[in-house]
């Protein structure tokens, strides 16, 4: 004896199971994928604060290597406090903007 009310309630768990079971592994991919996507990013910005640093370094020697060797000051990438330098050169950036934007208000 087939009752279709109790037919189609297994009918209607199966479908929510299997649904439940779909929606479970795109969420989980979705969360992958944004994990990975954080890392990577995380990473690139860690090779770009490298390369920044690094060049900063390399004008910096450049630029005391043309002046004497008697001064008795440090660069601040000797000092080890890599946010203090990721400050000063966002300080710097914010300042090359301002300057840039007044170049151009001048300019026009």
């Amino acid at each position: 004896m087939s009752n279709p009310l109790v037919q189609a309630f297994f009918v209607g768990r199966a479908v929510a199971e299997v649904v439940n079971e779909r929606l479970e592994v795109a969420l989980t991919d979705a969360l992958s994928d944004l994990g990975k996507f954080d890392a990577e990013a995380r990473e690139q910005l860690r090779q770009f604060t490298e390369e920044v640093l690094e060049r900063a370094n390399r004008a910096t020697e450049s630029a005391n290597a043309g002046q004497s060797t008697a001064s008795t000051g440090q660069a601040s990438s000797d000092s080890g406090d890599l946010q203090a330098d990721i400050d000063e050169l966002r300080a710097e950036i914010a300042l090359l903007r301002t300057e840039l934007q007044h170049y151009r208000r001048t300019s026009a």
